[in-house]
């Protein structure tokens, strides 16, 4: 995959990511508590990133585990800077608050969508490896 594509795929799952957070507010939230909502939308948000990976990964192959890595810890510093960034500076939130996301001992998940982010081109790379050699 080159860099132009792993950026673009990025760019995909940050589309991804406000339209299962559109979903939360305006699903999850009816039906269950903040927390609650939080939980399922991370666990909706894997899946996505997972899928959206392993598609983006059949047409635009990652050469080898070291290249899967390497975008791996791309997108996740993307991510983690996007949040950080966008949430204090434009968003006006505390860093306290920005930081609650990751209180996995409070229930939170957001530490595991940051890791289906970072193992997802690998999980990508494996599979595809697999199924061509099955071909």
């Amino acid at each position: 995959m080159t860099p132009f594509r792993a950026f673009a795929v990025w760019v995909l799952l940050f589309v991804i990511a406000v339209m299962n957070g559109t979903l939360r507010e305006s699903v999850f939230r009816r039906f269950f508590d903040e927390l609650a909502a939080h939980q399922i939308s991370c666990v909706t948000g894997i899946l996505l990133i997972l899928l959206a990976v392993r598609l983006a990964g059949r047409k635009w192959r990652f050469k080898s585990t070291r290249q899967a890595w390497t975008i791996g810890f791309v997108w996740l510093f993307l991510t983690i800077a996007w949040e950080f960034a966008f949430g204090h500076f434009v968003m006006g939130h505390p860093w306290a608050r920005l930081v609650q996301d990751y209180a996995v001992w409070n229930g939170r998940f957001w530490v595991f969508v940051l890791l289906a982010i970072l193992l997802a081109p690998l999980v990508s790379w494996i599979v595809n490896r697999g199924e061509h050699q099955l071909q």
